[in-house]
């Protein structure tokens, strides 16, 4: 089953939630609004003083009352391998071939030997051959030449490689605010 996308009140994204963590903030009438349509359906108890069965419709985006520091936006998305080759889309920056997750490695363009970081800005995904190839040097002293430049990932690009099971509602959100240069829109 898909999670749910939760929302701050002002529609920014904030976490992956599960079913039931989205119940809870439902029953706790937290949830500010919802989009998309309903998509599951969590049955309770039978009320006492009504007989009836409680139910609650889940949507595959919710809002949730409150907010949560400004600070919180302004710092780059974790670095993990499989958003990296995510926004690269599997495809080695310098041969250009797609290739499996096994076959990928993290391939800083200033290696880390010689001052760079490991940051998105200095981080492209590379098969192991060209990766090897390179060594610790930098593109130019190997001559080989990027295909593609690193960037930073949105907070809605960084929501979408987290790797989930995205539903069409919540895809069609978070890729309104992905800017149209994203690879993510290839």
């Amino acid at each position: 089953m898909p999670d749910v996308l939760q929302l701050d009140v002002s529609g920014r994204p904030q976490a992956w939630i599960s079913l039931q963590e989205a119940a809870t903030l439902y029953a706790s009438q937290a949830v500010a609004w919802t989009l998309g349509k309903s998509f599951h359906v969590m049955r309770g108890g039978l009320q006492r003083s009504t007989g009836r069965l409680s139910q609650i419709e889940l949507h595959p985006i919710i809002a949730v009352r409150g907010s949560i520091p400004s600070r919180a936006w302004r710092t780059a998305p974790a670095l993990t391998n499989p958003k990296l080759f995510s926004r690269d889309r599997h495809l080695c920056a310098y041969c250009g071939h797609h290739f499996g997750f096994d076959a990928l490695t993290r391939e800083h363009i200033q290696p880390v030997s010689r001052g760079g970081h490991d940051a998105w800005m200095n981080c492209i995904t590379a098969c192991r051959a060209c990766n090897g190839r390179k060594g610790s040097r930098t593109p130019e002293e190997a001559h080989m030449s990027l295909l593609y430049a690193p960037y930073v990932p949105s907070l809605h690009e960084d929501m979408i490689l987290r790797g989930r099971r995205i539903l069409a509602d919540q895809m069609e959100f978070l890729l309104a605010s992905v800017p149209r240069s994203s690879r993510l829109h290839g």
